[in-house]
């Protein structure tokens, strides 16, 4: 997901996506334990893609104080 994407999205939004985001991780780590994972790399890149969502929150959230 592009920061782009992320910051056109309201502050409701982003918490949604990072929620999303948070659940898909936990179900691929789970995955990747039992040997089921396909893409390993896709840890890797939804990894960023939270840290991406929780830095833009916080952006936002400090702009809106």
């Amino acid at each position: 997901m592009k920061t782009e994407e992320i910051r056109a999205l309201s502050i409701e939004e982003i918490k949604a996506k990072e929620l999303e985001l948070t659940q898909e991780f936990f179900n691929l780590r789970l995955r990747h334990t039992t040997g089921q994972l396909e893409n390993p790399l896709r840890l890797r890149l939804l990894r960023k893609d939270i840290a991406r969502v929780k830095t833009i929150l916080a952006e936002k959230q400090s702009e809106e104080r």
